[in-house]
Formats: C-alpha cells, structure tokens, sequence
C-alpha cells in the first residue's frame, strides 16, 4: 500500500512521481513499456513545443529542461532521476482491471505488458496477470487514459460538433492538400484511402489526428540500421503513393515531403503540407480507445507503413532514379535508439481519451477569452491539428475528382494568441461521483480543439506536478481530490516555482 499511485512513466507521469516524493509521500511509478520519458525520450526535445519558456515553472523549467537534446540521453536522465529519489518503478506492466469502493479507486490489477525488439507493445492476448497495487491517490499520466477509463470515469474522444461547444474550428474542417489524382482502381477505392463519410463541415466524428513516429535516419555505417520491407509487401499498396509520385515528377523537394517528411529538430515528423508522408492516416482512431490488441496493431501498422513506403521509394521504377538512389542510402540511426534498432521506443499519440471532467477546455479558453480562478498551470501553443483522414474528393469549381487530406490546421502557429491561457484544476478532475481519489494530468478534460493546443509535453509535466501536489493535500486532508483546498494549493505550486498566471509585463520570449 502506498499513498500516491502514478500510471504511465511519460514525462509527466515522472514529474508527477518526483513531485509526490517531494511531498513527503511515498509514491509507485508504472509504466508499462521499458522507457521513461515517453516522447521526451523518443524524439521530441524538452524544450521544444515551448515558445513561451516565461510560462514554464517548476520542475519542468528547473530539471526536465536541462535533460539534453539528444533522445537516449533524455532517457537516461528520467531514469536516473527517478533512481536516485529510490522511486518504486514497475516497468513492462499495465493495468488489466480496478478494483474500487464506491467513489474511489482502491487497487489496480496489472498484467505484464513487454514490448518486442521495436518497442512495438505486447497485444493482449499475450499477457498475462501480474501484481495488485493498492494506493490512496491515483494519478493517470498515461497517453491513452486506461486508468481512468477501467475505473469507469466518463470520457470523451474523436471530435466534437461546432455546436457543442460553440467552437468555430469543430468537427469536420475543409480539406486541404487536394491533388487531381485518381482515388480508385477498377471501381474500388485504393489503398491508403478512407471512404468519405460526407458528414458537413462543422459535423462530430470518431476521427482522431494523425499519429507518427518522430524518427532519425542516416547513412552512417556504423549506426545505420537498414530499413526492410514489411511481411507481405505489395507494391500495390503503394499505387496512390506511385501516382502522387507520378504528379510531383521530379521535384526532390516534394518528393522529400513524402519521406523522410519534415526534418523538426534533428529527428523527422509529419509533414502536414503534403498529400502523402511517412505516416498512415485514419489509423488513430482505432487506437484511441482501443484494446491493446488492436493498439499494437496500429502501433505495428504505422512501422510497417513507414517500412513499405521507403521500400517502394527506393525501388519501384515509378520513382525518379536520383530519389530512388537518396532513399536507399538511408537506414535508421541506432546511434539514437540502440536498444530498438533505431526505432523510437514511443509512438506519437497525440491524442486519445479525454477525461470528461469538472471542467472542459475548448476553443475559448485557448483564445483567452475565460477567466478560470482554479488554474494550476498554463499551456501556451496554437491550435495543432495534423489531418485526421485522406479522401477522394471532387473539387467544387472545376468539379474534378481527386484526393485530399481533411483536419489539418495551426491556427494562431506555435505561439498561439501570444499569451498563455489557464488550465483549470476541474480540467484534471474527474467530477465527485465518477471518482475521488483521481487525478488526470495528460488525458485532461477538453474538447478536440481545446485539447490540441493544450497537448504539448511541458504543459502535461506543469499540470503533472501540479497534480502531484494536489494528490498528496487531498491525502494529508483526508478529502477527496476535488474538495482539495484550491487556495492552499495554488499557494503551494507558487512556492515551488510552478508559474499559474500570465503577467502582461512578462517577456514573452524570455
């Protein structure tokens, strides 16, 4: 028995167990692949999605931040982190069920959850049970809410209607990317596309954004690992990749967009200007609220796809022979990620459950336009929506059929409104009667819109601590998280340096 239960070793469920040691109570870590760090460990920098650091306190700003650049040093740094305040850490197990008493979560049952040689997680129905654990406080940090959802707390995914929450940039958006190609072969449909569902702008769907993996390549020998195609390869699979291809032409720097993408910070990502790229489409949302053998399929997909795209590349006569020949020079770096073969450990979900708490994030908060008196942190990003599908589409004045992508956008960019917003503490509370004794920094209460400019790593490890902080009050209280004394609290996240309102004479560049 311990007093606070931390589910999911990202970034943010680390920040969320060091904060609770801190605290003075003692704390179990799980995480139920062999990382930690999450996508601080697999790709992205500390520091990166964080264009106002002015708004950015507590341990994200005075440890996470000093963590480094390079992916397995990240890694390491978490680890030793949590080594060295002699945290509990269960590794390669995830929860299977929970046990609760009335309003409150009692145990979780774990079972074993080993991922293989690429980091890819162990499907269900090769688990097997494991260990209780039994805790006062539960703080879900994971990327996928299984916590809170086999506690039976309410949540919500895909996307929202415009008219919900009377959010402008709702539901279903106008494509983007639209390209006068064929989407069908013999009267069906080709691979890489999904069907149309033909629900009008401004309409909810179950569609979540486009996931991917932010990996390095290289043509190092030493470090380069050669990318094979997938079991089953066709190039068939590929002919929309081959008539894009076909429509680019010679362009190398289009046809770059398709891989390796954009290069980000060192490491590559979607890139969200071109029609095809170095990810799958439509996959995410089977993942979102999925079982987890359906998520190591889609986790497996995303690689496999990457896998035959860079083949068909590099071999298919369709592609220009100066392309062809730069794609075959690349493998991926095992110099970034030697214990996967280069692979990173970590799939970029970028979103997938959302609490349906207290209080929802939606698009008024992000353009500041609410006042919320509870904040226990700020976020600080635009609007980032990659596409959510790829269609064929007929273009309204020529009246053409083609292909295009849908969901796209970055509204306001990496800065947003230029002034950072607050996330309320009933946005990582679940309501009274769902749950007491939970806590749910990263899979945070907010709408489709509200939530894709909130997601960003140093907000989940800000709102992680702040958690922490909240969990171990609700515990020395005897109270339920949600009857937390929010004054005492912010008052206490000021004392350690969290930063929970955005002065206008801060430098926001600073």
């Amino acid at each position: 028995m311990v007093d606070v239960c931390v589910y999911g070793g990202t970034a943010a469920g680390c920040v969320a167990a060091i904060t609770a040691h801190q605290e003075g109570a003692s704390v179990v870590l799980i995480e139920p692949g062999r990382w930690l760090g999450g996508m601080l460990g697999a790709g992205i920098k500390p520091r990166q999605d964080c264009p106002i650091p002015a708004a950015v306190g507590g341990l994200t700003r005075d440890a996470v931040f000093g963590f480094g650049d390079h992916p397995y040093d990240v890694q390491r740094a978490f680890r030793d982190w949590i080594a060295e305040a002699g945290i509990e850490v269960y590794r390669e197990r995830r929860v299977r069920s929970v046990t609760r008493d009335g309003n409150r979560i009692t145990a979780i049952q774990l079972e074993t959850s080993t991922p293989d040689g690429w980091g890819v997680p162990l499907p269900a129905i090769e688990s097997a049970p494991d260990i209780d654990v039994q805790a006062s406080i539960f703080i879900d940090a994971s990327y996928e809410g299984d916590l809170m959802a086999l506690a039976g707390v309410p949540y919500r995914t895909g996307r929202e209607s415009r008219e919900e929450f009377g959010e402008e940039y709702a539901g279903v958006q106008p494509v983007t990317n639209w390209t006068p190609i064929d989407p069908y072969r013999d009267g069906s449909l080709l691979p890489l596309l999904d069907p149309d569902h033909g629900r009008p702008l401004g309409a909810a769907d179950d569609y979540a954004q486009a996931y991917n993996f932010r990996f390095y390549i290289t043509k190092e020998p030493a470090a380069r690992r050669e990318i094979t195609p997938p079991d089953g390869y066709s190039p068939a699979d590929y002919e929309l990749v081959r008539r894009y291809v076909a429509h680019l032409g010679t362009d190398l720097e289009a046809l770059r967009g398709i891989f390796p993408g954009w290069i980000n910070s060192g490491e590559y990502n979607y890139q969200r200007a071109s029609l095809i790229t170095n990810a799958p489409l439509g996959v995410s949302r089977a993942y979102q609220d999925g079982d987890w053998d359906t998520r190591s399929r889609v986790w497996r997909q995303h690689i496999d796809y990457l896998r035959g795209l860079h083949h068909f590349l590099s071999t298919d006569s369709a592609v220009p022979a100066e392309f062809r020949a730069e794609v075959a020079a690349y493998g991926m770096d095992a110099s970034v990620f030697p214990e996967t073969d280069g692979w990173p450990p970590q799939l970029y979900v970028r979103v997938a459950r959302r609490i349906d708490g207290r209080y929802t994030v939606t698009q008024a908060d992000v353009a500041n336009e609410s006042d919320p008196d509870d904040s226990v942190g700020l976020a600080l990003f635009g609007v980032d929506v990659y596409p959510v599908r790829r269609i064929p589409h007929r273009d309204a004045a020529t009246g053409q059929l083609g292909v295009a992508t849908e969901g796209d956008m970055f509204i306001g960019g990496h800065l947003g409104t230029g002034r950072p917003y607050p996330v309320p503490y009933r946005a990582i509370t679940p309501k009274n009667a769902d749950c007491g004794n939970l806590l749910v920094p990263v899979c945070l209460s907010a709408t489709h819109i509200g939530y894709a400019a909130t997601r960003m790593e140093p907000v989940f490890c800000v709102l992680a601590e702040s958690a922490a902080v909240a969990a171990v009050q609700a515990l020395r209280a005897r109270t339920d998280v949600q009857d937390v004394d929010v004054r005492a609290l912010q008052n206490r996240l000021v004392e350690r340096g969290q930063v929970i309102a955005w002065k206008p004479e801060a430098t926001a560049h600073a």
